[in-house]
């Protein structure tokens, strides 16, 4: 997990204006892991930040997202949901429980690229591929 002041750094860096607020945002999306909605991201927030508005919550995020800080992952429900790991990797989708997992798999990168180099979709360029993996997890 980053300390605050690397979430400074890397607000700074974006040409972000660094406020409690967005350090507060950023750091509850790092924090709940599990690729949280804005929603629970909200729940979190209030905790310490109790009078916060919850557009103030969405605009952040909306601008965490645009500045590449955080991507954005649809579940199944078209519920959406934050994800602070923003190089490439897959999400495994438990449709039971609606938990996602990341999924990192370098050989899976490499097959997806070839297969869209050789592909070509006319009038169209991939920037970037990312998979969800519909299925349960086992108990163990």
């Amino acid at each position: 997990m980053m300390t605050d002041e690397q979430l400074r750094e890397q607000l700074k860096q974006k040409g972000l204006k660094i406020t409690p607020q967005r350090v507060a945002i950023y750091r509850a999306v790092m924090k709940l892991k599990n690729h949280p909605t804005a929603e629970n991201i909200i729940e979190h927030i209030k905790l310490n930040y109790p009078n916060i508005s919850i557009g103030t919550v969405y605009k952040v995020l909306d601008s965490l997202v645009e500045n590449q800080l955080l991507k954005k992952v649809k579940n199944e429900k078209d519920v959406m949901r934050y994800d602070a790991i923003i190089h490439q990797h897959h999400h495994l989708y438990c449709i039971e429980t609606e938990r996602i997992e990341d999924y990192d798999d370098p050989d899976l990168d490499k097959l997806i690229t070839k297969y869209f180099k050789q592909k070509k979709i006319k009038g169209f360029k991939v920037k970037d591929i990312t998979l969800q993996i519909n299925g349960e997890f086992k108990i163990k």
